[in-house]
């Protein structure tokens, strides 16, 4: 195989994907984001919890 087969083979195979809407893609970044929140605002509140339970076993 050769450059200008594969490049042509991936232009064909590209043509068929089903590419998402800009409002699908919109709502899969807010998913994310929000869930990138969510996960930070959990973690931040379980290690505020176990410094004070370190804190108040050590001190």
């Amino acid at each position: 195989m050769n450059l200008s087969q594969y490049l042509q083979e991936s232009r064909e195979e590209l043509s068929r994907v089903s590419w998402p809407t800009r409002a699908q893609v919109w709502e899969g970044t807010q998913a994310v984001l929000l869930f990138l929140v969510a996960l930070t605002i959990i973690v931040y509140l379980m290690d505020l919890l176990f410094t004070t339970l370190i804190q108040a076993v050590l001190l």
